[in-house]
């Protein structure tokens, strides 16, 4: 050990405790800031680069309850006392949150499709199992993390008292602004079955039952990870995502400041300078009229009462740095009635192929070197935003929903150019190649019959989208009828833009294979080959080159074609009861290929945010790692970049970087005081390097 690390050995009454978290935290830094590493197979521990400050110093881990916190500085050696669980619930108290909610009953694969009020109360339009798991996971479980405490064993006395835990539930998702979400949510599972399946699982943890499995400790490389945490933000907001360089190229932006994006919460984009841990907020503009979730209805909640503690109105919900180190935002920067030359009738060329009479979120543009931002108009919806890898740097962009007819882009060199939204935007429909001609020619519209000697229209907007490395064609992924509401099923999209893309794009429909479904983030390798997360429980990799058959015909609308080209990987954690084990109760949000061996695993490795599993999940040669995040409990995360700081400081110098992405962080362990957090992960050779 150094200087500047803590180090020591772990033991317990049982003896030396391997692959536990020791996390040291400081308040005394410029922002609260912890670092947590694991034990060896002997209990030693090294906790490197620490900031000169007094630290707490304390153990974690399954099996275990939290040790007693000592002080300590660095340049100590330190002997630390870990506790055994004195029972099964203390020790289950600490496990991830998907055993928890896997508890939760799924009604059975024989009660789909449903019959109604009148019959099962499950909503005719849940057509299989598969719909229903996925609404649990891509509508409550990618806001809040479901199987945290707070959660599963709710502190409600506040809200007043009730007959039983079905209605408290009733008026549990009636809290805050989220209110009108959470309540299509509950009525789309169908309210009262929905209702009574969570009441049910409160009610069996309340009486005493625990998870049916146990996770396992950490092993092998899941022991190299070093965490490091820092506080930003406020304890009202929260984040979606965050950004550290541009991930085209991971070495821009070296050492530099880390950004957020805090979507409906607040119009302060909060910053990170984690060579000085340091932290401060930067405004984001909006034009007169933009609306904001503070005139949203609100339930008195728990935690806050009737304070609405959110008003935002730019909706900033994914950001992206480009190669001069400009932070690029999805934000809503006006009211969402979009100018003539976006509909119908108007002078612009995409709008003569795909007329729009609405965009909800937009663009924007900050230059750290001014520190002014620039606001960007766009006739299409935002979601989330990616370069391409041409000569105009184009940024491409999701809409979020799948009912969004259209793809936008933004030619950014011709922007900072002229400073011109409206000559600088463009769109696109998507539109199948059904009789296989390889070019555009005289489709049929949306919500028109197919017709085989024509091509066709369709609506699959893009919740992912990725521009491919190895060519000029795109990928977008559409999400299933869970998250939409649409009775159509979850998608990637091939999209070949052509020369002039409104009038030349072409797109593929591809769905998963089946017995699994929910298709949710994207991003493609070095090789081109396209990554998901599936609600079913997997991870996916799709390489088109696999396809064997021509992509045309009636199933080319459909997406039921080259199955071939998928191959599907079972995230790690149990499953609900009565439910396909070929998948997993674990969540991942999105999906992210370190191209760049940012993390030290390895070039193209996949790592899902399966906040399910409160980890960073990784594919390595087939083999799923996990790197779980233990402090605080409930780690949740939307999704992850990789930087490298210097590519001669070994993996000091390089690392992972994301951000706390519930919606309500004061449901982790340290309640209101919780704030968003910033999190590095690094991957040293072995446990004790430093």
């Amino acid at each position: 050990m150094g200087p500047t690390d803590i180090a020591g050995i772990v033991s317990s009454t049982a003896g030396p405790e391997g692959g536990v978290w020791v996390i040291a935290e400081t308040m005394e830094l410029p922002t609260r800031y912890a670092k947590i590493v694991v034990t060896d197979d002997t209990g030693r521990y090294l906790i490197p680069d620490l900031p000169k400050a007094k630290y707490k110093v304390w153990v974690r881990g399954y099996g275990l309850v939290d040790s007693s916190r000592v002080e300590a500085e660095p340049g100590q050696q330190l002997r630390l006392n870990a506790t055994l669980a004195p029972t099964p619930a203390a020790a289950a108290k600490y496990y991830p949150g998907m055993y928890w909610y896997a508890m939760l009953k799924i009604p059975a694969a024989d009660q789909f499709p449903g019959t109604g009020d009148n019959g099962n109360h499950v909503p005719s339009f849940m057509k299989n199992q598969g719909n229903w798991i996925d609404l649990i996971k891509n509508t409550c479980q990618s806001c809040h993390a479901l199987g945290s405490e707070n959660i599963r064993s709710p502190h409600v006395k506040e809200l007043g008292e009730f007959k039983n835990s079905t209605e408290m539930w009733m008026r549990r998702i009636q809290s805050g602004q989220a209110m009108t979400r959470m309540a299509t949510g509950i009525a789309r599972v169908g309210p009262d079955l929905g209702l009574s399946l969570f009441a049910d699982w409160t009610d069996r943890i309340a009486e005493g039952q625990l998870p049916a499995t146990k996770p396992q400790r950490p092993t092998g490389l899941e022991r190299n990870v070093v965490v490091t945490l820092w506080d930003w933000a406020s304890p009202t907001h929260y984040m979606h995502d965050a950004i550290s360089t541009d991930k085209r190229n991971p070495r821009v932006n070296a050492n530099g400041y880390i950004y957020g994006s805090p979507e409906e919460s607040t119009d302060l984009v909060p910053v990170l300078d984690p060579v000085n841990n340091k932290t401060w907020n930067i405004e984001h503009p909006f034009m007169p009229g933009t609306p904001s979730v503070k005139d949203d209805p609100l339930g008195t909640s728990v935690f806050w009462g009737d304070e609405p503690i959110w008003d935002g109105h730019t909706s900033n919900h994914n950001l992206i740095i480009d190669d001069a180190n400009r932070v690029w935002f999805a934000a809503r920067v006006r009211s969402a009635d979009n100018p003539d030359w976006c509909k119908a009738g108007g002078d612009h060329p995409s709008a003569k192929v795909a007329p729009l009479k609405e965009s909800v979120r937009h663009l924007s543009l900050y230059d750290p070197a001014t520190k002014k931002f620039e606001l960007i108009p766009t006739c299409f919806t935002t979601q989330h935003l990616y370069f391409g890898h041409d000569r105009d740097n184009t940024l491409w962009t999701s809409a979020g929903g799948a009912g969004f007819p259209a793809v936008g882009w933004l030619n950014t060199r011709k922007y900072l150019e002229t400073h011109d939204a409206k000559t600088s935007q463009g769109w696109a429909p998507l539109i199948v190649d059904v009789p296989g001609w390889g070019k555009r020619g005289e489709y049929v519209e949306i919500g028109q019959p197919v017709d085989l000697t024509k091509q066709k229209r369709v609506v699959a907007g893009w919740y992912g989208v990725q521009a491919s490395p190895v060519d000029d064609t795109i990928w977008g992924q559409s999400m299933d009828s869970g998250f939409s509401n649409l009775d159509q099923p979850g998608y990637l999209v091939h999209f070949i833009p052509g020369s002039d893309p409104a009038n030349t794009a072409l797109a593929e429909l591809f769905q998963p294979p089946p017995g699994t479904w929910g298709p949710r983030g994207l991003d493609i390798d070095g090789k081109g080959v396209a990554w998901t997360a599936l609600s079913s429980g997997q991870l996916a990799s799709f390489d088109r080159s696999k396809c064997k058959e021509p992509l045309t015909g009636a199933k080319a609308v459909t997406g039921e074609q080259c199955y071939e080209g998928w191959t599907v990987y079972r995230f790690p954690g149990p499953q609900f009861e009565g439910v396909d084990n070929r998948g997993s109760a674990n969540h991942a949000y999105y999906v992210w290929v370190d191209r760049f061996n940012t993390f030290g695993l390895g070039e193209d490795v996949p790592l899902a945010m399966t906040n399910g599993g409160e980890a960073i999940t990784a594919l390595v040669g087939g083999k799923m790692l996990e790197f779980h995040v233990p402090y605080p409990a409930s780690f949740f995360t939307k999704n992850v970049d990789g930087r490298i700081d210097d590519p001669n400081g070994g993996w000091k110098g390089r690392g992972l970087w994301t951000t706390s992405g519930t919606r309500a962080v004061f449901h982790a362990e340290t309640g209101k005081s919780e704030q968003p957090r910033v999190y590095k992960l690094q991957l040293r050779p072995d446990p004790l390097a430093h």
